[in-house]
């Protein structure tokens, strides 16, 4: 399959395999409880009512769920990370299962381009759906600028 699976028909419940190779990142800044680094794919959307900076947050507790439950990492992870460090940015392969799916027309937007027109919630394969929360949830935006492989790998 693709990039981001085109015209695939995704349902929720199937699982799915995403990946996407490591790209150049920089610490811009380090918080108590995340350090931003700048995202290597999108670019600021200058037409948006929204005023995304063009970085994204990486949780510094490896217990956290906004850690655990990311499909991007960084490597080095972000509690080793420090302002002005280099790191890689990246989604290791890994079987995520479906929760929802989100459609907009016209696209959303959310401050970068593109603008996501199809957004998968998505959970790790092996989670029970019995204990399923928010916070349990990521995100997989389709036609995105990040180079995401998404391939079927079972029907839900």
């Amino acid at each position: 399959m693709g990039k981001n699976g085109l015209h695939q028909d995704f349902r929720v419940g199937d699982v799915l395999r995403v990946s996407c190779p490591p790209a150049q990142g920089r610490v811009v800044d380090v918080f108590p409880f995340d350090v931003a680094v700048e995202w290597p794919w999108a670019q600021i959307d200058p037409q948006s009512q929204f005023r995304w900076n063009g970085q994204r947050a990486f949780a510094t507790d490896p217990d956290s769920p906004d850690w655990t439950t990311s499909l991007f990492k960084t490597d080095p992870e972000p509690w080793k990370l420090h302002a002005g460090d280099s790191c890689l940015v990246g989604m290791p392969e890994t079987l995520v299962r479906i929760t929802g799916i989100h459609r907009c027309e016209p696209p959303q937007d959310v401050g970068w381009l593109p603008r996501p027109h199809t957004m998968l919630g998505v959970v790790p394969a092996d989670y029970p759906g019995e204990a399923l929360s928010e916070d349990d949830v990521d995100t997989i935006y389709l036609d995105s600028a990040a180079p995401v492989t998404i391939e079927l790998v079972s029907r839900g």
